[in-house]
């Protein structure tokens, strides 16, 4: 297995990991500004109310994305697979 080889697997589990962990952090982000804004407009400071919005909002975009996600995933690990015999020799 050459150095280029190496590289390249990392690259793709790179983005792979980038394209799978971007929805569900993006959805946490949004919640939590969201929430942060209304506790600021209210003048409420509990520290746990940001807490099940973000999980909540974090379900529901895994249930959304997740065929897609699982998609992304089955196709790199079947290039992982399919590309052994060619790392081996």
């Amino acid at each position: 297995m050459t150095p280029e080889t190496v590289l390249t697997l990392a690259q793709r589990a790179l983005e792979v990991t980038l394209l799978l962990s971007g929805p569900p952090l993006l959805a946490a982000l949004i919640t939590g500004l969201v929430v942060s804004v209304f506790q600021a407009a209210t003048q409420i400071n509990e520290m746990t109310l940001s807490f099940i919005p973000k999980l909540l909002a974090i379900f529901v975009v895994l249930v959304v994305f997740g065929p897609w996600m699982l998609g992304i995933l089955l196709d790199y690990i079947r290039e992982l697979f399919n590309g052994i015999p060619g790392m081996i020799g």
